[in-house]
């Protein structure tokens, strides 16, 4: 078959995927109505989690399983925006790696919100600016992200999803390599680059500023100034590549939580997460711990942080395996909630990843 032949007929599939997708679309706006009679939330991650499991497994090739999940979080983007004008707060300016993890979960069909500061992000969801909020929550290398532990002891907000996230860290800037004088990052960056920095830019200066996007602005105004950041940047702020992944360890990951208001059904891989405080005694925390090995629980995560109302006084966010719905789960957190003097279960969600 010659080439004439073989594009018209990918002009006749293309004709039927786009008739398939709007049948679809008419079919995610008839779920979206009963939704609005249930009260339901609009965005749904075990929903969306079953849908992507689905086609990973009538996907036969040569697609691989990233670019079919790629393909379909568009898809059910583009069908979230046709439900409701969804608004995505996240921590910004735009092409953060925060932005990132938004635009990897939610596709490039909804309203992206960019705010100054995590507080921030939580207020928008709160008073209704937004739907949803993304925020960092930990590193693989640098630890948690303690502001935004912090927020979830006053706010009522649930976590929803989590997104994982490689971290990659480029070398962007409008000059050759040999003719940087400066580099722009945020402390954190400098501190994941530093033995390639030493080997590959020994003279040149480096800048602190406050995020890789801020880095980024500043490094595409000035002559021989480059910045580290994501290839988001490169392309927001017309910057060359001049270097990809310097990053000094490969294994740089950070995870983030959707957070809304609405409370996540099970999907039988899921995780939960809670913070509480402990009386002030000897073995008070070993205590604590003792109902989740009772109804044996995995705890996959725990780290403390002072109340800010007493001195020593602290408070402690575990997350666990499995949904707060599932019984065994259930009698452990009521068993704790006897034990401790205060208890918050701030969202079951998806795995996912």
């Amino acid at each position: 078959m010659n080439l004439k032949n073989l594009r018209r007929q990918i002009d006749g599939i293309d004709k039927k995927i786009t008739a398939m997708l709007n049948v679809r679309s008419r079919v995610t706006l008839r779920i979206a109505r009963q939704k609005q009679k249930n009260g339901a939330g609009i965005y749904s991650p075990d929903r969306e989690r079953e849908v992507l499991r689905k086609v990973a497994l009538m996907n036969k090739g040569p697609l691989k399983p990233r670019a079919i999940e790629a393909i379909y979080r568009e898809i059910m983007s583009a069908s979230l925006s046709l439900e409701k004008p969804l608004g995505i707060a996240y921590l910004g300016p735009q092409a953060t790696f925060t932005h990132l993890a938004a635009l990897k979960r939610f596709g490039s069909q909804l309203e992206y919100i960019a705010c100054d500061s995590i507080g921030d992000v939580f207020l928008e969801v709160e008073r209704g600016s937004a739907d949803y909020g993304v925020v960092p929550i930990e590193n693989s290398i640098e630890g948690a992200v303690t502001h935004t532990l912090d927020m979830f002891m006053d706010s009522d907000l649930k976590i929803c999803a989590q997104i994982i996230l490689d971290i990659s860290h480029n070398l962007l800037a409008n000059c050759r390599k040999e003719k940087i004088k400066r580099v722009y990052s945020n402390p954190q960056v400098f501190g994941q680059c530093r033995i390639w920095l030493q080997e590959n830019l020994p003279g040149a200066e480096q800048i602190e500023v406050s995020s890789t996007t801020r880095a980024a602005q500043v490094a595409a105004g000035e002559k021989y100034s480059a910045c580290i950041a994501s290839l988001l940047a490169a392309k927001a702020y017309k910057l060359k590549v001049i270097a990809r992944d310097i990053e000094d360890s490969p294994h740089n990951i950070t995870r983030f939580f959707v957070i809304g208001k609405e409370n996540i059904g099970p999907t039988g891989a899921d995780k939960t997460s809670i913070l509480f405080s402990i009386k002030d005694k000897v073995g008070g925390l070993y205590e604590m711990l003792m109902p989740f090995k009772k109804y044996r629980i995995n705890l996959t995560r725990i780290e403390s942080r002072p109340s800010k109302k007493k001195a020593w006084d602290y408070y402690f966010f575990v997350d666990l395996q499995g949904h707060k719905d599932n019984p065994r789960i259930k009698k452990a957190l009521s068993e704790l909630e006897n034990r401790c003097t205060f208890l918050k279960v701030l969202g079951s969600y998806p795995i996912g990843e």
